[in-house]
C-alpha cells in the first residue's frame, strides 16, 4: 500500500487533505454549472467525478483538477434546449432528449480532443504570449469573483433577491472568518490545508450554533434540484437508439462538439501552463489532450455533463499542498462518496465558507503586479493584457485567449513587416547591390517591392540576403515577380547569400530560379551562419 501511495504522490498526507478540500469546493461548482446547462445536478456531479478521476490518473499535469465547468456549460445550453424542444414535439415525445444529445456530442468531443493529443497540438500552448497569460488570469479572477456574488442572493416563495439585514451580516461575517482562517493558519502551521480547516470550522459554528444560513443543500433545492443523494453513474444505452433523432440536426451537434472541444482544450492547456508557472515544473499538453478526450467519452457513455480543467480548484489544490496524482484521485473519489453516502453531511456546509475559499483564490489568482508594470511594458502588451481581461469577463475564457493570441500575432506581423530594409551600394564594375535586412513574408512584401527601382537600375543587379530570410509563399511570389520584372527589362539579376533553407524553398516553388541564385560564394560569414543554422536544427 505504501509503495502504491508513493508512486502516486511524494507527500500522500498533503495530497489526501488537499483532495478533500477540493472535493468540498467542487460540489456547489458542479451543481451551479449543471443549472446553467439546464440539466439535473447529479449529471454535473457525475461529470466532475469522471473528469477528475480520469485526468488525475492519466493527465499530463500533476495537481491539476478537472471537472464540470461554466465555460463548457454555456456552450451546451442552446443544443440541450433545441433537443428538448424537438423531443417534446415528436409524435411519441421523448423526455430530456437534449440531455441524450449532449451525451452523444461528448463522444465526438472526446474523439476530437484525443486526435489533438495524437497529432501533438498541445505544444501550441507554449506560443501564448505572457501578456495574454496575465490578462487571462486577471480576467479569470474577476469572473470567479463575480460568480460568487450570485451566492449572496436568496430565494423566497419563488422570488430571488439580494440578502439584506441580519442574513447579509451573518453571511459577510462567515466569509470574513473563512478568509481570516485561510490567511493566518499557514503562519501557525502548514500540516493541514488552511481551506479545509476553514470550511470545517465555519461549518461547525453554523451547525452547533444553530445559525440559519444558506447551505449546499438549500442551494441545490433553490435551484430546483432534489438533493445531493444519488447512485453510481449508469451506462447510457439509450444514446445508441436515439442517434436516429439527430437526422437533420447533425450540423448543430457537430458545431457544438467542435466548440466544446476547443473551449475545453484551451481552458485545460491554459490551466496547465498556469500550474506549470506556479509549481516551476512542466506538464505534458499532448498527454492532457488525450486524458481530457478519454474523460469526455466516458462522460458521454455514463451520463456526465463533461468538462475540462478547473482553474480555481486547481489553484486551491496546489496551494493546499496537492502536487501529485493522488490529490486529484482523492478529490474525485470523495466527490462520488459525497453523492453515495455523505449527502446529509455535505448539504450542511454553509455556502459562506465556500465563498470565502473562492475569494482567497481570487486574491491569489489575480496578477497584482500588472498594476505595477502596466506603465513600464510596451503599449501593445498593455493593450493585449487589458483586452484579454475584458473579453474574459464579457465573453469567455477561450474566446479571450484566441483574441489575445490573434492580436499579438497581428502586432508581431506588423512590426516585422516594417523592419525590412535595403542598403544600396555599387560595385566597381557598376553592379548595383541591394543588401536586404529583415524577414521577407506576407506582411513585408509591399515594403520590399518599394525598395527597388526596376526602370532606372543598371544592367547588373545583385540582391544580397545575408541578413534576410524568405519565410513563406508570399515572399517567394514577391521575389519571383521582382525577378521577372528585371528580366523583362533585359537586366541581369543574381540572388546571393541565400541560406540552404531559403534555396530549398525557392527551388521547390520554381526550379527555374536556379539560374539566378548564386551557389558558390567565398564568404566566411555565409558559411558560419549556415553551420550555426544546421547545428540548431
Amino acid at each position: 500500500m505504501k509503495t502504491l501511495l508513493s508512486s502516486l504522490s511524494l507527500n500522500p498526507k498533503n495530497d489526501i487533505l488537499s483532495g478533500l478540500t477540493v472535493a468540498l469546493a467542487l460540489v456547489p461548482e458542479a451543481v451551479a454549472f449543471a443549472f446553467i446547462a439546464g440539466i439535473d445536478p447529479l449529471v454535473g456531479l457525475y461529470g466532475a467525478f469522471m473528469m477528475g478521476l480520469v485526468t488525475a490518473v492519466f493527465g499530463g499535469r500533476l495537481g491539476m483538477i478537472s471537472g464540470a465547468t461554466g465555460a463548457m456549460a454555456v456552450v451546451m445550453v442552446y443544443m440541450i434546449k433545441q433537443g428538448n424542444m424537438f423531443g417534446d414535439n415528436l409524435a411519441a415525445p421523448i423526455e430530456n432528449l437534449g440531455l441524450y444529445w449532449l451525451f452523444i456530442t461528448l463522444l465526438i468531443v472526446g474523439i476530437i480532443q484525443i486526435a489533438a493529443g495524437v497529432f501533438k497540438l498541445g505544444k501550441f500552448v507554449r506560443l501564448i504570449p505572457h501578456p495574454v497569460m496575465m490578462g487571462f488570469v486577471n480576467g479569470l479572477a474577476i469572473v470567479i469573483f463575480l460568480s460568487q456574488l450570485g451566492l449572496f442572493k436568496q430565494t423566497v416563495d419563488g422570488t430571488t433577491s439580494w440578502l439584506s439585514g441580519q442574513a447579509l451580516y451573518i453571511m459577510l461575517a462567515l466569509v470574513a472568518l473563512t478568509m481570516a482562517i485561510m490567511y493566518f493558519l499557514p503562519k501557525l502551521t502548514t500540516k493541514i490545508p488552511a481551506a479545509l480547516a476553514a470550511i470545517i470550522i465555519v461549518a461547525c459554528i453554523t451547525v452547533f450554533g444553530e445559525i440559519e444560513v444558506s447551505t449546499v443543500g438549500s442551494f441545490i433545492r433553490d435551484g430546483g434540484g432534489e438533493g445531493l443523494q444519488g447512485g453510481l453513474p449508469q451506462f447510457q444505452t439509450e444514446i445508441f437508439s436515439l442517434i436516429n433523432t439527430l437526422n437533420g440536426h447533425w450540423d448543430l451537434i457537430l458545431s457544438t462538439a467542435f466548440l466544446l472541444a476547443a473551449v475545453g482544450l484551451i481552458e485545460s492547456l491554459m490551466t496547465l501552463n498556469l500550474i506549470d508557472e506556479i509549481t516551476e515544473t512542466r506538464g505534458s499538453g499532448n498527454r492532457e489532450c488525450l486524458a481530457q478526450g478519454t474523460a469526455n467519452i466516458l462522460n458521454g457513455l455514463f451520463g456526465g455533463m463533461g468538462g475540462c480543467a478547473m482553474i480555481g480548484q486547481s489553484i486551491i489544490n496546489v496551494n493546499s499542498g496537492g502536487r501529485g496524482r493522488l490529490s486529484g484521485i482523492v478529490a474525485a473519489v470523495a466527490l462520488l462518496c459525497f453523492v453515495l453516502f455523505g449527502s446529509t453531511v455535505i448539504e450542511q456546509i454553509p455556502i459562506a465558507a465556500l465563498v470565502g475559499v473562492m475569494f482567497m483564490v481570487v486574491i491569489g489568482t489575480f496578477a497584482w503586479s500588472s498594476f505595477r508594470i502596466i506603465n513600464k511594458i510596451p503599449r501593445k502588451d498593455a493593450f493585449i493584457l487589458i483586452t484579454v481581461s475584458a473579453v474574459t469577463v464579457v465573453e469567455d475564457l477561450a474566446i479571450a485567449v484566441l483574441v489575445g493570441v490573434i492580436i499579438a500575432a497581428l502586432v508581431f506581423a506588423w512590426e516585422n513587416a516594417t523592419m525590412i530594409r535595403a542598403r544600396k551600394s555599387f560595385k566597381k564594375d557598376g553592379t548595383k547591390v541591394y543588401e536586404i535586412w529583415g524577414p521577407l513574408f506576407f506582411g513585408s512584401i509591399q515594403n520590399f517591392n518599394a525598395k527597388f527601382d526596376v526602370n532606372n537600375d543598371p544592367e547588373n543587379i545583385e540582391i544580397d540576403f545575408i541578413e534576410s530570410r524568405v519565410s513563406d509563399h508570399s515572399g517567394i511570389e514577391a521575389l519571383e515577380s521582382l525577378i521577372e520584372k528585371y528580366l523583362k527589362k533585359k537586366k541581369n539579376i543574381r540572388l546571393t547569400h541565400l541560406s540552404p533553407e531559403c534555396k530549398t524553398l525557392l527551388l521547390k516553388a520554381n526550379p527555374k530560379l536556379e539560374k539566378v541564385i548564386e551557389a558558390s560564394i567565398d564568404d566566411p560569414r555565409y558559411y558560419v551562419v549556415t553551420d550555426l543554422v544546421d547545428r540548431e536544427v
